[in-house]
């Protein structure tokens, strides 16, 4: 069975799931949706497929039977409404919204019509992810802390935290699911952020913070350092470290570390995530698995815990994530 992929976003992101779906095989892009029509029409000539920038117009014109959203924060919403009005599996590229009014709506709305989702979290797709999980059940974890050290994107509306919800919601969201993951749900954060440095200079060209330094307290009872910034030329670090009694693991896309007393041992991924995420998905709409690893109501937890150390950085103030529903 080969799956018709609607897809929605035209950017880099979309064209690396765009090549991933057509190397697994099993699965074709059929229509390309993008707001703006240049990026629209130079994608879709090169799949031979219509372009639209309305996702209405598309579900209507061409049939499908999954719909992927890869677009930037400030655009959620519409597609996956579209969507789910029309009972297609949706899968929603990381973060899955600005704030949380939008993705809340989304989320109820997956909820009953029940449709097949995922999204772009792809390091649950780790198989070093599991490990460490495995690990940290012999060997609960009192301490992590996770770094997102990174250079500013290129794009326009990065910078503006009207569009991306800023570097805590569009980047550091990867660390946060991982948390969670491993390290249960959050119960409150405490965030400051800073934007500039201490000479007062700093880009002129948006208003998200520069850095950003958290708190997380666990129910667990485990708490959590971490720490983010865009102000670098090229990506140092993304990644999660755990502290247990007589165990540190160091995790990161590309490999997990655990440091024993007197050993220490390293594990490769044994499939990249990027892939894995997309296979599932198509797996899980195939009927051949149960579910994804990160199907959107989970996701909207992560995103509920981004959104809560950003508004923590915004206002100075702790917050309890079971304010935000």
């Amino acid at each position: 069975m080969t799956l018709r992929i609607a897809l929605v976003g035209a950017g880099s992101v979309a064209r690396r799931h765009v090549g991933v779906l057509h190397g697994l095989g099993g699965a074709r892009v059929v229509s390309v949706t993008d707001a703006h029509r240049p990026a629209a029409e130079a994608l879709a000539a090169e799949l031979d497929v219509p372009c639209f920038t309305d996702p209405d117009p598309a579900l209507d014109a061409v049939e499908a039977d999954a719909v992927y959203v890869c677009v930037p924060p400030f655009a959620h919403g519409p597609a996956e409404l579209a969507a789910l009005e029309r009972g297609k599996a949706l899968f929603v590229e990381k973060p899955v919204g600005l704030a949380l009014d939008v993705a809340e709506r989304i989320g109820r709305q997956v909820e009953e019509t029940g449709v097949v989702t995922g999204t772009g979290y792809h390091w649950r797709c780790l198989d070093t992810a599991v490990l460490a999980r495995d690990l940290l059940a012999e060997a609960p974890p009192l301490l992590a802390n996770g770094y997102w050290l990174d250079k500013r994107p290129p794009v326009p509306w990065w910078g503006r935290a009207d569009r991306s919800g800023g570097q805590v919601v569009e980047q550091l969201t990867h660390v946060l699911d991982t948390a969670r993951f491993l390290l249960g749900e959050a119960v409150e954060v405490y965030a400051a952020g800073v934007r500039g440095t201490p000479d007062g200079t700093g880009p002129d060209d948006g208003d998200v913070d520069d850095a950003t330094a958290a708190t997380v307290r666990f129910r667990s009872g485990a708490v959590a350092t971490l720490a983010a910034t865009s102000a670098l030329a090229v990506k140092h670090r993304a990644a999660l470290h755990t502290v247990s009694r007589g165990l540190v693991l160091e995790l990161a896309e590309d490999g997990l570390t655990a440091f024993w007393p007197a050993e220490r041992t390293e594990h490769a991924p044994a499939e990249d995530p990027r892939i894995a995420v997309d296979r599932e998905f198509l797996e899980a709409v195939r009927g051949e698995r149960e579910t994804t690893r990160v199907p959107y109501g989970e996701a909207l937890r992560t995103h509920r815990l981004a959104c809560a150390i950003a508004q923590s950085a915004r206002t100075g103030r702790a917050v309890a994530l079971e304010e935000l529903g």
